[in-house]
């Protein structure tokens, strides 16, 4: 028997849940929370083995809520249940210690298989979620060292591809030679080269200047 605590601050959709969810012979409900505030204080006194809770509430949010309840009772499991599926919901839910993330339009016997998914310890997540998740690994793989550098070193790069001096540097940017020879370190020391000469290849091999 599953036991589970549904927090969510709508009436209609908590009472729903609870409903619909009762009427399952393998789980049982064993509290309700209308903000976040009271699911972590509930997950504290009834100690559910699973928390069903929405994202958008009132006093604690769902995010803050699952990273207090994981905090202190690492073995309660949590599902979100919300209408969010965007990357600055997804993301820091599952960062917080969310085991499992559906939406609110799936169909009921998706979330019953969702539920007994993360209680056997998978990590269950609807796929638009999935694919919000997928989009940040692969932005994270993208990444070049070269997008380190600030606009200033890369407007500074820029002269040194078109194979300027310092002094040629400073009199089209409108700065002094010191501050060139301090932009050149920077972008060697970034990039990890041993000169402007390779500085150069660099960026053009990076396609970052033509």
């Amino acid at each position: 028997m599953t036991r589970v605590l549904i927090a969510d601050d709508h009436n209609v959709v908590r009472r729903g849940l609870v409903f619909f969810l009762n009427m399952q012979k393998d789980i049982e409900i064993v509290g309700e929370a209308r903000d976040g505030k009271e699911a972590v204080e509930k997950a504290k006194l009834l100690l559910p083995d699973l928390v069903l809770i929405d994202l958008n509430m009132p006093v604690m949010n769902g995010i803050e809520a699952t990273r207090a309840i994981k905090q202190s009772h690492g073995q309660i499991k949590i599902l979100i249940l919300t209408s969010f599926s965007d990357q600055d919901h997804v993301l820091p839910a599952i960062e917080a210690g969310a085991d499992g993330y559906q939406l609110k339009d799936i169909e009921p016997d998706v979330l019953i298989h969702s539920i007994h998914a993360v209680m056997q310890g998978e990590n269950d997540l609807h796929p638009k979620a999935t694919t919000e998740v997928l989009k940040s690994l692969s932005s994270k793989n993208k990444h070049r060292p070269i997008d380190d550098l600030t606009k200033r070193e890369k407007d500074v790069l820029g002269e040194i591809v078109k194979g300027k001096s310092n002094k040629e540097i400073a009199s089209a940017l409108f700065i002094s030679e010191k501050t060139v020879k301090t932009h050149v370190t920077n972008i060697l020391s970034k990039l990890e080269l041993a000169d402007r000469t390779q500085a150069a290849v660099y960026a053009v091999k990076s396609g970052f200047f033509k």
